[in-house]
This record gives structure tokens, sequence and C-alpha cells, in this order.
């Protein structure tokens, strides 16, 4: 199946995780590797961000080993929509670990859906990593 979202974004394409600013200047240097997330709501929104851009290996580099799938199957076909932050606790410069609720929506052909999660996140070796979450 072929999707119709361009496969290769650029710079300065708006940030798929709705932050206004252009992916460059936003969670394209985390997706890219050239920067570590330095909270857990933006390891979020980065993580968000390389769901709609189909990048499973930032997601693989980016979730905690001990809760790593061992593969990934990104659906090109399912569109992420729209990211809403719903709440944070801790997950700040200084913590060692975090919460981040969200609500992440897509389409997939003509259907629309939601997924509501509340996400763990962990700091190790200085990186924010996902670690694993409950869906509501």
């Amino acid at each position: 199946m072929t999707s119709s979202r361009p496969t290769t974004p650029r710079p300065n394409d708006p940030c798929p995780c709705g932050s206004g600013n252009t992916l460059a200047e936003c969670c394209g240097k985390y997706v890219s590797g050239d920067a570590h997330a330095p909270t857990a709501e933006t390891l979020m929104r980065s993580r968000y961000t390389a769901f709609a851009l189909l990048d499973d290996e930032y997601l693989t580099r980016t979730w905690h080993p001990d809760h790593r799938p061992t593969e990934l199957d990104l659906d090109p076909n399912q569109n992420w929509l729209r990211l809403e932050i719903l709440d944070t606790e801790r997950g700040g410069l200084f913590d060692s670990d975090g919460i981040v609720e969200f609500r992440a929506h897509y389409a997939f052909g003509r259907d629309r859906g939601m997924l509501h999660e509340r996400s763990r996140f962990a700091r190790a070796d200085g990186k924010w990593l996902y670690v694993d979450g409950d869906i509501g």
C-alpha cells in the first residue's frame, strides 16, 4: 500500500507535534539525534512526531530497553492528525521520572480515532526514555 504522505519531511514544515514551530525548530533535532529531549513532555512530543514520520529507529532508540518491543510495525496508512497534552507530572530538567497524559488523534482511511494514554518516562544516562503507558 502507498501512503499519500511525503516520505521525507522538510525542515521548514510545521512540526507534527502541534507546537506551532517548524520541524527543525522543534522535534526535528531530537528525531535526527542532534539533541536529546530535555523533558519527558518534549520526548513525548518528539515520539509523536516520529510516529507521524514513520521513524521506527527513533522510537526504538527512545524506548526503555526493559520494555522495548522487538519489532515495530508502523502503518504508513495511519495518518497522525493532532496531539493534545492533557497533564504532566514531574519529568522536568532535574527529575528522574515523569508522566505525560495525552490524546493522539489519527485517521486511518476514512475512519478517525484517538489514542488516550498516560505514559511513564524515566531518565537513564541523562536521557529521557519512554517506559510504558496505560491506555484509557
